[in-house]
């Protein structure tokens, strides 16, 4: 067993145009005091981290190393989120999703997609240049809009689009066993890996690719109405990073897990800060720990409540005391005896025939 690393934080949601969360020297800086030891860093703010750079030059890597580790700080992850769902877009959500891309690939899906693996095969680069050993991302939506059919279109359909999925990451995935880097695909509603059976379809259409990996965040299957904590015992060896982000779910007589088209603050689901809604992260933390998961635990705060800075500290504090530094020696060890086969035929009334 190894001991999971952190805590982390997930700087999306904190970078703004305003010191100290404009550079990755001021948001290491904010970051240190409240106890954070790694950071996962989105790849599209060239203002926090050059992407470009970190693929190709040493000499950037070594400076973006050092400026995290004067704040006693490393790299949990690089994270493509926006990238990885350009990957794979539904016609009908074309112009929602262009705010992803560059204003000058808007309008141009073919375009965009080819800029969006060009980002992931720079991360692949970046992560293996920083040392770095899994690498999250969104796995892009062609199948989303049809996860609840009606009137029925046949299976055809949804063979033929996990198809087309894995030909658009199978090279990326290559691209990624060339750098020695795990790419974890976070399971979220809104793509089409939103949970262990399309992350099995998926793997099926892929031949079950070695660096195909989970980044695990049980919020988005507590809001599913899954089983969070047994999908860890049935794909533990498939999650290779871990969002620590808290969700709740209250039956309401007026909508359900769909959400009713409301806004986040009135669903019956909704995410939360750490220990502030209904996951039990103490049964999270002992499987990983049980099942030897070798990477960071990293918050992702996103709270319909409570303010950002606030969130940061706590889920920061909230991991650190999750954490299980696992044991060196089995608990009982001081009373146990050498194996002796006499003895054992004695203590069971058995005859020995040697």
């Amino acid at each position: 067993m190894r001991t999971i690393r952190g805590p982390g934080l997930f700087l999306s949601q904190f970078i703004a145009d305003a010191p100290p969360f404009n550079t990755l020297d001021g948001l290491a800086g904010w970051a240190a005091p409240l106890g954070a030891k790694g950071v996962q860093v989105p790849i599209l703010d060239s203002r926090v981290f050059d992407i470009g750079l970190a693929a190709t030059s040493d000499a950037y890597c070594d400076e973006v190393r050092g400026t995290l580790a004067h704040h006693g700080i490393e790299i949990a992850e690089l994270a493509s989120h926006r990238a990885g769902h350009l990957m794979a877009v539904h016609p009908g959500a074309d112009l929602v999703a262009d705010r992803f891309a560059p204003p000058e690939l808007r309008g141009n899906p073919a375009g965009r997609r080819a800029w969006a693996e060009r980002m992931l095969r720079l991360a692949a680069q970046a992560s293996r240049r920083l040392g770095l050993s899994a690498h999250a991302t969104f796995s892009g939506a062609l199948l989303w809009p049809m996860f609840y059919p009606f009137p029925p279109y046949g299976d055809g359909l949804i063979a033929d689009g996990f198809a087309e999925l894995a030909r658009r990451w199978r090279p990326v995935l290559d691209a990624f066993e060339e750098a020695g880097v795990d790419l974890c695909f976070e399971l979220h509603p809104g793509e089409d890996l939103h949970d262990g059976a399309s992350f099995e379809r998926f793997l099926d259409a892929v031949g079950g690719h070695a660096r195909a990996k989970i980044l695990y965040d049980p919020s988005h299957m507590l809001l599913q109405q899954m089983d969070y904590a047994g999908f860890i015992d049935i794909y533990h060896a498939r999650i290779g990073a871990f969002h620590v982000k808290d969700a709740e779910y209250r039956p309401s007589a007026r909508s359900g897990v769909y959400g009713g088209f409301q806004p986040w603050l009135d669903r019956a689901g909704r995410f939360r800060s750490p220990g502030d809604g209904m996951i039990d992260f103490g049964v999270i933390f002992s499987k990983l720990a049980q099942y030897d998961y070798p990477g960071w635990a990293v918050l992702e705060w996103e709270c319909v409540l409570k303010n950002s800075q606030d969130g940061a500290r706590e889920g920061i504090a909230f991991i650190r005391d999750h954490i299980i530094r696992v044991t060196g020696r089995a608990f009982d060890a001081n009373i146990g005896a050498a194996q002796d086969r006499a003895a054992n035929a004695a203590i069971l009334g058995i005859a020995r025939d040697d």
